[in-house]
């Protein structure tokens, strides 16, 4: 190791090396007052922070959501202490407290950053690669609405998306992923920095990461730069500056970093990279690069002045933009007040005008189909609705016709095949994501943190477990994304059980604040998505049938009160009930079915329809007794998946008619009636709950 790195001289000013110390030295003390926490990160990556926050981040701290920003995400999520040193010293509303409770119940400076919680974070991070696709997806945004909005001398939409990378990110699979895509797209202002300093928590990369990165990323289709000393200010400023102007490629700048710098005895170790660096090595750090024993949490007063500078460029550029964008809505006044209503998240007055109603059809369609006319219908009133499948769009009915597909004009497109339609362009709303579903849910997450975009996504349901830690972020985040899965059950078919979902639909469900809707015919798929884009704060999960279900009578009254709170009464018998039968999605029409051949044995059952578990439980317990009863204790579920969590609504004395095993590959009606799901089977199901129900009851 070079001597002027283990003595500290950074090449610049003192200014400048002060600066640097002041974020490493910030995150060390808080480190280690929590016990807790990632000191190595920050340490090693604080100069091309410090360049990338100083001179070229275009933010306001005074205005963390000025719609018009750069955007910073720090994939590298265990390093958190290294953005929230960057947001305490440029002047968000983030104090020295704050700093000082690092990783302590009910501060706002958790372990790993998190969207809404702190003021100039823009999405939770942690999960390693999940935040480089946030990126991806925040790139996107910005050119979708560049090319949309933008007109000549009047660019209201023109910011870069940074973000800074870690090994693990690039190992992850997520992060291949996004990567190729990004490339694909040619994003030019996405930019990317690499912090290479070749350790992991377990020991150096060399156990498991030696490919040569740079080619990689040059096959990707990225301009690919590098730092060979992490300390050099003048080389991080020189590749940056090139990588902005850069157009028609992302840019990946890798800087050789020492993991811990400055610590004697852990620099370039893997003990500096999840662990306290503990008090004597602290001690002896800040005495390798000369900054003073006390006080801890030290900021130098011209620091302070020197980073608060950010305050007066960040007004001034917003002012900027308001003033632009006040000319704008003079000269363009429809497109300004639709770029407001998307800023705002609102969508325009009557969106859901064109909201197909189905009229009650014993043959139907599968809700997948009826979920691609809802959304076509949608997607002609909302030009904020943008997204896409995993390469599977004539499965899934998700292509917007008509509406183009993004893509970089200047690739070739001369004997492409399956495109959706319309010119390829940043103006294109349809997202081809290939076979990428990890990438594609956090990429979905990065344009709804970016705002302006309502994202979907769309695979099949059994494909929903590559998704879930993107899922799982997006409930975190509260966002408005809607994920599709199609090809509900073992009702599929043909494609046999590695396709057909048996435990997913539980899966998902125990999911905190996603809403999961399983609709039931093409009514409630209508209802589903007009829930799902009003649902600002909670992701929904639309889960969608290959077969085809009948649109039913009984859901011909206006099911959208009655989707919407999770449950609802579908039919009642002439008779006082004496049992009821439960269903979500495809499997509803087979209660309605098993109903009549109980009423031609003089059995009166009330049928109940639960798209939606999360919707249902959060109604009023009047609202729940008057759907489910409690003096109806006679009680069958059914649905062509796991049992798990049903039983809460059958009780003690009902039963699930479900699927405890994988399924089986053959024509789909065969595996539903060898599987017991036919009205005979759901009558005789019904009939022995009812018996041992009366049973009890006659008991002495």
């Amino acid at each position: 190791m070079e001597a002027n790195e283990r003595s500290g001289i950074l090449r610049g000013g003192e200014l400048e090396r002060l600066a640097i110390n002041t974020i490493r030295f910030l995150s060390v003390d808080a480190v280690q007052k929590a016990d807790s926490g990632h000191p190595g990160l920050p340490m090693g990556a604080a100069p091309m922070a410090y360049v990338l926050w100083t001179r070229y981040l275009r933010h306001n701290p005074a205005s963390p959501y000025w719609f018009d920003r750069d955007r910073f995400v720090l994939s590298a999520g265990h390093g958190s202490m290294l953005l929230y040193s960057l947001l305490h010293l440029t002047g968000y509303d983030l104090p020295m407290e704050q700093i000082k409770a690092f990783r302590q119940w009910g501060g706002t400076t958790p372990g790993h950053p998190e969207r809404g919680l702190t003021k100039g974070v823009e999405v939770t991070t942690g999960p390693l690669g999940q935040g480089f696709g946030n990126a991806v997806g925040m790139a996107i945004a910005e050119a979708h609405l560049a090319a949309r909005y933008n007109r000549p001398g009047l660019a209201v939409v023109d910011h870069f998306t940074y973000g800074l990378l870690s090994d693990g990110d690039l190992m992850e699979g997520v992060g291949s992923e996004a990567a190729s895509l990004a490339g694909q797209l040619k994003l030019g202002k996405l930019v990317c920095l690499y912090d290479d300093n070749r350790i992991t928590l377990a020991g150096s990369t060399h156990i498991t990461f030696s490919e040569d990165v740079a080619r990689r990323f040059e096959a990707y289709g990225w301009q690919v730069q590098s730092v060979p000393d992490g300390n050099d200010l003048g080389a991080i400023d020189v590749a940056l500056r090139s990588a902005r102007d850069e157009a028609n490629r992302p840019s990946l700048i890798i800087v050789r970093t020492h993991i811990g710098f400055g610590a004697p005895d852990k620099q370039d170790t893997f003990e500096a990279h999840g662990s306290p660096l503990g008090e004597d090595e602290v001690k002896r750090a800040k005495q390798n690069l000369g900054w003073p024993l006390e006080p801890k949490f030290h900021v130098p007063t011209a620091v302070a002045e020197h980073f608060h500078a950010a305050l007066a460029r960040g007004s001034a550029l917003e002012s900027d933009w308001q003033s632009r964008f006040s000319d704008y809505r003079i000269a363009y006044p429809a497109l300004a007040g639709e770029l407001e209503l998307r800023i705002r998240g609102d969508p325009p007055e009557e969106w859901d005008a064109d909201i197909p109603k189905f009229e009650p059809d014993p043959k139907g369609m599968a809700t997948r189909v009826a979920g691609g006319k809802v959304l076509q219908a949608i997607a002609g009133r909302l030009p904020s609705v943008m997204g896409g499948s995993a390469d599977l769009d004539p499965s899934t009915h998700t292509a917007l016709a008509g509406e183009g597909d993004f893509q970089n004009p200047s690739t070739p497109r001369e004997g492409v095949q399956g495109a959706a339609g319309g010119e390829w362009s940043y103006l294109g709303r349809n997202l081809h994501f290939g076979v990428r579903e990890h990438a594609m849910g956090s990429i979905a997450n990065g344009l709804a943190a970016h705002g302006g975009i309502i994202p979907f996504t769309a695979t099949f349901l059994t494909f929903s477990d590559y998704m879930r830690p993107a899922i799982r972020l997006a409930a975190l985040m509260e966002m408005r994304v809607v994920f599709v899965f199609t090809h509900d059950s073992i009702g599929l078919g043909e494609d046999g059980p590695t396709h057909q979902p048996v435990e997913h639909l539980a899966a998902l469900r125990a999911i905190p604040h996603l809403i999961v809707i399983r609709p039931a015919d093409a009514n409630e798929t209508a209802e589903a998505w007009r829930f799902a884009i009003g649902s600002r704060t909670r992701p929904v999960a639309m889960i969608l049938s290959r077969q085809t279900v009948p649109v039913l009578e009984e859901a011909s009254w206006p099911v959208c009160q009655s989707l919407s709170r999770g449950a609802y009464v579908l039919s009642e018998p002439t008779q006082p009930a004496q049992l009821i039968l439960m269903a979500s999605g495809s499997e509803v029409s087979l209660i309605v079915a098993a109903e009549r051949l109980l009423r031609q044995r003089g059995v009166w059952a009330r049928l109940v329809s639960m798209p939606s578990w999360e919707l249902f439980d959060s109604q009023p317990p009047s609202y729940r007794e008057s759907v489910l009863p409690l003096h109806i204790s006679a009680r069958l579920a059914v649905e062509a998946a796991v049992a798990q969590g049903w039983h809460r609504y059958v009780g003690d004395e009902g039963e699930v008619l479900s699927v405890q095993k994988f399924g089986a590959s053959a024509p789909g009606k065969v595996v539903m009636r060898e599987y017991g799901f036919t009205p005979e089977e759901v009558c005789k199901h019904a009939l022995s709950v009812l018996a041992k129900v009366s049973t009890r009851i006659d008991e002495p």
